[in-house]
């Protein structure tokens, strides 16, 4: 990924913060057809240094994808076009023109296929409970009919991602003037990106 020295988002804990809110990771291999890519929701252990996740059976990417493959995890937060007209001393110099501004990590790593029902099992429940943890009444595996569980546990495949490296890019308009920048987020509230805006506000 082309990243600027001064989009570069050299932090880990924000990387690992983007990766949590936005779980919903694209997985790109190389198979013998060529590229692919599936979206998968994934859990990051910073500590173990690993992605966990899993896909269903019927999808060939578990068999196309031999252990220890080099993969690709693309993980997107916050995005949206700034119009030059937003900026304040575009009026001035008429030199600015349109651009977009987005947050995203990139993790490379290597795959490992997890076919065994304990370490689905772990990674569905683990998923679960993150992502049920605000709901008012949070559903359990246990909730399910009697069955259930075990017959889509029986459906899915699990994958593990060994990560090699990761690189963030942030590109809030760190480039611009101070007013620029904060007229910008201030516009992309009014929009309804406030995500963006505030990651905006709050760049160095």
């Amino acid at each position: 990924m082309y990243i600027p020295a001064h989009f570069a988002m050299p932090d880990p804990q924000t990387m690992h913060r983007i990766i949590r809110a936005h779980p919903l990771g694209v997985l790109v291999t190389q198979t013998p057809q060529g590229l692919d890519a599936n979206h998968i929701p994934f859990e990051l252990d910073a500590q173990a240094g690993v992605l966990t996740g899993h896909v269903a059976r019927a999808n060939p990417v578990w068999q196309q994808c031999g252990d220890g493959a080099d993969v690709l995890v693309v993980f997107r937060a916050s995005e949206g076009y700034v119009s030059p007209n937003w900026y304040p001393s575009k009026h001035e110099t008429h030199r600015l023109v349109p651009t977009w501004n987005y947050e995203v990590v990139h993790v490379h790593g290597r795959l490992t296929v997890q076919d065994q029902e304990k370490f689905t099992r772990a990674v569905v429940g683990r998923l679960t409970r993150t992502h049920e943890a605000t709901e008012p009444q949070p559903w359990k595996m246990a909730d399910a009919a009697p069955g259930v569980i075990d017959t889509m546990l029986q459906a899915i495949v699990g994958i593990e991602i060994r990560i090699t490296r990761m690189e963030g890019k942030a590109k809030l308009s760190q480039n611009r003037e101070d007013r620029d920048r904060l007229h910008a987020a201030d516009m992309l509230q009014g929009r309804g990106h406030d995500a963006l805006a505030q990651a905006m506000r709050q760049v160095k």
